[in-house]
């Protein structure tokens, strides 16, 4: 019983001087670590907090405020700046361009599978200016349709046209409609690129084409075109 009581007395003081010296351990860490900052160079934890801590600005007494009973100081106009030059080489600015005042007419186009038709008329359609088709430029019939027929039957258009002092041309394309087509052909759009090309101003592009909405017999008969 005496040997057991010893041992444990024996094993507390053990604990307890391990207690006091791990503190002393600790500490000459923390130093050793300080010491070995100091040498490299190196900012320690302590030193980076303090850096980013941000300080607060100064306040400091507004000047500007007039003393107690007495006039505002006038506060001086800020100084006009001068134009600045244009650097070397730089391009000038452009001039403003004039609104050009453009002579109207509308150009009816009628494209169909088999032909392409022109005719330019003034704005309220009493006057015929110029006309042409793909028929007076082609020689065959199946060629009458074409683009190209079109695209020279417009180009010969734009230089009547543009003898009589016409410098823009609102377009109106149709179609055969009705029992036909309903689509232009193949010379509607190839018309409307030779126009501007030829330095005509284009205005409104209209499809005019007429689509019945309830329309009569198609032609045929009941057993259809005999062939």
């Amino acid at each position: 019983m005496v040997i057991f009581m010893v041992s444990n007395e024996v094993e507390k003081k053990e604990e307890v001087k391990v207690a006091e010296e791990a503190p002393k351990h600790v500490h000459e860490k923390k130093e050793h670590k300080h010491a070995a900052a100091a040498e490299s160079g190196a900012p320690s934890h302590e030193a980076k907090r303090e850096a980013t801590e941000v300080k607060a600005p100064e306040t400091k007494p507004d000047d500007a405020k007039p003393p107690e009973g007495g006039a505002a100081t006038p506060v001086a106009a800020p100084a006009a700046t001068a134009p600045v030059a244009p650097a070397a080489g730089a391009l000038p600015p452009r001039p403003m361009m004039a609104r050009r005042d453009y002579k109207w007419a509308v150009c009816h186009v009628f494209s169909s599978k088999n032909d392409t038709i022109l005719t330019v008329t003034d704005l309220s359609g009493a006057e015929t200016l110029a006309k042409a088709s793909g028929g007076m430029i082609v020689k065959a019939d199946r060629e009458e349709g074409k683009p190209y027929a079109a695209m020279q039957a417009a180009a010969k258009v734009a230089n009547e046209v543009k003898n009589r002092g016409i410098t823009g041309l609102h377009i109106r394309i149709r179609a055969p409609g009705g029992h036909g087509a309903k689509t232009p052909g193949a010379g509607a759009q190839s018309v409307v690129r030779s126009l501007a090309r030829m330095g005509l101003r284009i205005g409104k592009i209209e499809d005019v084409t007429p689509t019945p909405t309830d329309t009569t017999k198609r032609p045929g008969g009941r057993r259809g075109r005999r062939v």
